[in-house]
């Protein structure tokens, strides 16, 4: 895939961007833009089973048109595992079927670009591989990841792409002895939905809503069948029945914090 783009301030050239997979000759450049973009360290057998391929896909961004004949050098890149629905942290998060164990999951690892080459659509266009890649697995549902609290543009990105925020976790990440919550998000493919979607959510309210006519209308005509017989010449006081509210607690919404 070759994606021309307009020239970024920070580029002395158009740029023609290419993606692939990541080799092993990627290696010590991967290292590098991990070391310079997360403030989370990885450890060296992180980076083999990448560039190795084991359980791990990834996708590379370069720059053809590199003026210093770099033009197989990573300047982005994305890795994402295949894991099963059954063993992941969101499967109540979409319509999960128990008697399917084949179903799976994609999750990101991790997504960087270095900060020459940023705000030009690299990113956008390397989660798309991932979605596509997902999308073309019969039994996928969805490609989900995590995302620090405060990186707001990652944020913002993930959520013009259409995925969901479904959760937020607490504590998440620790880095430098200090703890960082996280926001879980998901996009859902092969058809695949949250489990209470918006049509789900008014169908659930309304059907409540006239479960609970039918059942005041049918206390009240009991009511009226009743005859009741009061003294002559003595005061009557009307009775009065209270009948014990219930509340629903729906938890469904484009963005769920908990």
């Amino acid at each position: 895939m070759i994606r021309s783009l307009m020239t970024n301030p920070k580029i002395s050239h158009r740029p023609t961007i290419c993606y692939r997979s990541i080799q092993p000759s990627d290696l010590e450049m991967l290292e590098q833009i991990h070391s310079d973009v997360f403030p989370i360290r990885y450890e060296s057998e992180f980076f083999q089973n990448v560039v190795n391929g084991r359980d791990i896909v990834s996708w590379a961004a370069v720059d053809r048109s590199r003026p210093d004949g770099q033009s197989d050098e990573l300047i982005g890149f994305v890795t994402a595992r295949i894991v099963l629905a059954k063993d992941s942290e969101i499967a109540d998060f979409f319509r999960y079927d128990s008697s399917k164990e084949d179903q799976t999951l994609v999750y990101i690892l991790t997504l960087g670009v270095v900060a020459a080459y940023r705000n030009v659509g690299i990113a956008t266009a390397l989660i798309n591989e991932v979605i596509k890649y997902a999308s073309r697995i019969p039994a996928c549902r969805a490609v989900y990841l995590h995302v620090i609290s405060y990186n707001n543009p990652a944020i913002d990105l993930y959520k013009k792409m259409s995925f969901k925020c479904v959760r937020r976790l607490n504590g998440f990440y620790l880095i430098d002895a200090q703890h960082y919550d996280s926001y879980l998000f998901v996009y859902y493919v092969n058809g695949s939905r949250s489990p209470c979607s918006p049509l789900e959510l008014v169908t659930v309210v309304v059907s409540c809503m006239k479960t609970g006519l039918k059942s005041v209308a049918a206390k009240l005509m009991k009511n009226e069948e009743k005859t009741v017989k009061w003294p002559k010449c003595k005061e009557t006081r009307g009775l009065i029945s209270t009948q014990n509210k219930r509340m629903i607690k729906t938890e469904c919404s484009g963005c769920e914090y908990v």
